[in-house]
């Protein structure tokens, strides 16, 4: 019923990306380091390639955490998408059904005014769709202490996500719940960092200049990729990863060693809606688990249940 709809969790996320890399580079490597490395370009190309990647921000963990709190509704990132340190997360993003919000440097100091304008989407997102029960918050300025604060009495409940030390102490008290990035990193997003590229992309052509038109491909050539099966730009994540992942999430969560199959189900169709057992060669969610028993035990004296295996148990 009505009720019962209204009661369902539903999460929005919204990225200061800007914010959340910065601060995160600040951590890894001193203090105003971003300003002095990256923004005011002290680097060599190579060397600042090598110092963004030991900092990079794993968008994984973080939407996995969110959808802890229910199916994420919206997601939006907002940042200046031109620059060569925003650029290599752009695809990372868009193929986890991100929306990118461009903006641009609003004065000499390069500040983009995100912050304005994401308070400003969320608070239009709240009135408007009344389904969103949680507001997940990616940064660290206390401007955004007046949003948190006008959610919550919009009845939603605020979560925080922010960089320690790059994380306004008021945001934090303002948050009905916040957690550290780095808490939310695992082994499994390793595979997640390794990913980005912090280079332009080639098809970003200088100001003033034309681009060169590819050579004309082969007949042959043009057929062959015409027979050749597309393939997806987002490819499943692998399942036994993914299951650990979200049993580990599910633990910190609610605090709890047995989970029930169902929930262990709708956790990992959160973080990776692609997951079918069926594709995988399995009857039901009930035989994929025990094809992973390095990984999880199960308990079916009743409702199923899944505990994770001890460490030392684990292949």
């Amino acid at each position: 019923n009505r009720m019962s709809r209204q009661r369902e969790a539903r999460v929005a996320v919204y990225f200061d990306f800007d914010n959340i890399v910065i601060t995160r580079y600040d951590q890894v490597h001193g203090a105003l380091a971003f300003r002095r490395e990256i923004r005011d370009g002290k680097l060599k190309e190579a060397e600042a390639t090598a110092r963004l990647k030991a900092a990079r921000v794993s968008v994984e963990a973080i939407l996995d955490y969110a959808a802890t709190f229910g199916p994420i509704g919206l997601s939006r990132a907002y940042a200046d998408w031109s620059v060569p340190f925003s650029v290599g997360y752009r695809d990372q993003l868009v193929s986890r059904g991100i929306e990118l919000v461009q903006l641009f440097p609003l004065s000499v100091r390069l500040k983009n005014g995100a912050d304005i304008r994401l308070a400003v989407d969320a608070m239009e997102d709240m009135f408007r769709l009344q389904d969103i029960t949680h507001v997940v918050i990616v940064a660290g300025d206390s401007d955004y202490v007046a949003l948190v604060q006008k959610a919550k009495q919009l009845g939603r409940y605020v979560v925080g996500i922010g960089v320690t030390g790059g994380t306004s102490r008021s945001l934090i008290g303002s948050c009905d719940e916040y957690s550290d990035y780095a808490a939310l990193l695992g082994d499994e997003d390793e595979d997640d960092v390794d990913e980005i590229e912090f280079e332009a992309p080639a098809e970003v052509v200088p100001a003033g200049r034309t681009r060169r038109k590819p050579a004309a491909k082969a007949e042959t050539e043009v057929e062959a990729e015409a027979e050749a099966p597309v393939a997806t730009s987002t490819p499943s994540r692998r399942p036994g990863p993914l299951l650990r992942k979200a049993m580990l999430l599910l633990n910190t969560k609610n605090d709890k060693e047995w989970q029930a199959a169902s929930e262990v189900k709708n956790q990992m169709l959160r973080m990776d809606p692609s997951f079918q057992e069926r594709a995988l060669g399995f009857a039901t969610f009930t035989d994929f688990m025990r094809s992973r028993a390095n990984v999880v035990e199960i308990d079916d004296d009743g409702p199923i249940r899944v505990r994770l295996r001890a460490p030392s148990a684990s292949a």
